[in-house]
């Protein structure tokens, strides 16, 4: 039996996709470097189950690379830092953990490439940027990005760059133009594009799953840079208001962890896959005060919401998928609804005591000048 690797695995959606890949028989390597913003103590996950062979190192050192790659033949590339807030703070910390770790892990499996028989690559919406728009006299247009005096008057939608109308956003496809909004979205971009590029040039069959908001049980709520869930969970768990910026009126596409690994399992082996980007999401929407308000409720707490008005440098306005791609070829479609797994997401909270990093990371922010 071939060894499945898979980067990251100590994280939130790498371990769930391990604990699957397990449960289907399979033998797991797990290439991770225990990042301190997911893992606190630098000590493995009590999640992480002893049947998956742990390799402890980071994806820029070719040595650990090498060790993790031996006969392995499937590799699920899931590793790497996350956040937008802290790619805009910490900048090489982002682009070498995220670009250079691909570029590293890509080397190492193109001099394998006769053995290996496909990579999956988790990318992510943030390589979108803003997501999709029409203006309701121009049609589908090119989005600007939201300037800082548009913001400070508080005119939070984008606006047509033809007739400064504002834009009706409308779900996005995986053919959108690429236009980051933050390092960490510039350096996702940077590594599904090296991945697909080479995989072409090579013949290494490659596979970039474009994941939304991605939520649910075992994301790192200490994490400041987390997911929007786990960060309103861990606030109103610490008895504090979660906190929401701009008029809370963004949209979101929340996708359960479940979907994101059924959707990931199946472009390991959908025939169609390789050389294309595809959303993994639900296409549905919720706006992020709505989705404060539904995860207080679901841990039990009256705690309102608190919107700031303020907003912070690199996030979007509005985003959620167009899933049909995902159809198409891999024959996914995201079966959770919110409501049960935020209630799943809820009774997890529950059993769990973490301190709150919020006020910290926005002081950081702030500091820099990336709070208006």
């Amino acid at each position: 039996m071939s060894t499945v690797l898979v980067t990251g695995g100590a994280g939130f959606i790498g371990g769930h996709l391990v604990d699957a890949l397990l449960e289907r028989g399979e033998r797991v390597r797990v290439l991770d470097n225990l990042d301190p913003l997911a893992h606190p103590t630098r000590e493995p996950p009590g999640h992480l189950p002893a049947d998956a062979e742990l390799v402890i190192g980071d994806l820029g050192d070719r040595v650990a690379v090498e060790r993790a790659l031996g006969g392995v033949e499937r590799v699920f590339h899931l590793g790497g830092a996350v956040g937008n807030g802290e790619s805009m703070m910490n900048v090489r910390r982002a682009v070498d953990a995220n670009a250079g770790g691909t570029a590293t892990l890509l080397e190492a499996l193109l001099e394998r490439r006769d053995n290996v028989r496909r990579l999956v690559l988790a990318s992510s919406m943030v390589v979108y940027g803003e997501g999709a728009y029409e203006c309701p006299r121009h049609g589908a247009t090119s989005v600007r990005l939201r300037g800082a005096k548009q913001l400070k008057a508080g005119r939070w939608e984008p606006r047509c760059p033809a007739c400064e109308e504002q834009l009706r956003p409308v779900a996005t496809h995986e053919d959108s133009p690429l236009r980051p909004a933050s390092v960490y979205g510039i350096t996702k971009r940077d590594q599904e594009e090296l991945a697909l590029v080479l995989g072409r040039a090579y013949g290494l069959d490659t596979v970039a799953l474009r994941y939304l908001n991605v939520y649910g049980p075992r994301q790192a709520l200490a994490n400041p840079y987390t997911g929007v869930a786990a960060i309103f969970a861990a606030r109103i768990l610490n008895r504090r208001a979660p906190r929401v910026f701009e008029d809370g009126r963004q949209m979101r596409d929340l996708v359960h962890v479940s979907d994101v690994v059924s959707a990931t399992l199946a472009a390991m082996d959908a025939p169609a896959a390789p050389g294309h980007a595809i959303n993994v999401a639900t296409g549905r929407t919720i706006t992020v005060a709505e989705l404060a308000r539904r995860i207080a409720a679901a841990l039990g707490s009256d705690l309102a919401p608190d919107i700031t008005g303020e907003f912070r440098a690199g996030d979007i306005r509005h985003c959620f998928a167009d899933v049909r791609r995902a159809e198409e070829l891999l024959g996914f479609r995201a079966r959770r609804k919110l409501t049960d797994g935020l209630s799943e997401l809820a009774e997890w909270v529950a059993t769990q005591s973490v301190r709150e990093g919020g006020d910290e990371a926005l002081a950081d922010l702030r500091a820099r000048g990336l709070v208006g």
